[in-house]
C-alpha cells in the first residue's frame, strides 16, 4: 500500500502540523477579538482584565490539556 504524502509529509504529519498552526492562529485571533471588545466598550483596565480572564480561561484550559497529556505521557 502506498503512503499518501502532501507537501512531502504524510497525511498524519500534515494534519498535526496544520492543526497546531491554525489553532494557534485562531487563539491569537480570539485574543484580538477580546481586546477589541474591551476597547470598544471602554471597559477600562479592570474590565479588560476581567474580560481576558473570563473569556480566556476556556482557551487556557484547552492549551493546558495538551501540555498535561504530554507530561503524563498519555498523548
Amino acid at each position: 500500500m502506498e503512503t499518501v504524502t502532501l507537501f512531502g509529509l504524510t497525511v498524519a504529519q500534515f494534519e498535526d502540523l496544520s492543526l497546531k498552526f491554525f489553532l494557534t492562529a485562531l487563539i491569537a485571533y480570539m485574543f484580538f477579538i477580546i481586546w477589541n471588545l474591551a476597547r470598544e466598550s471602554k471597559a477600562g483596565k479592570v474590565g479588560t482584565a476581567v474580560l481576558f480572564f473570563a473569556l480566556g480561561t476556556g482557551m487556557f484550559g484547552f492549551m493546558a490539556k495538551s501540555v498535561i497529556a504530554k507530561v503524563l505521557g498519555i498523548e
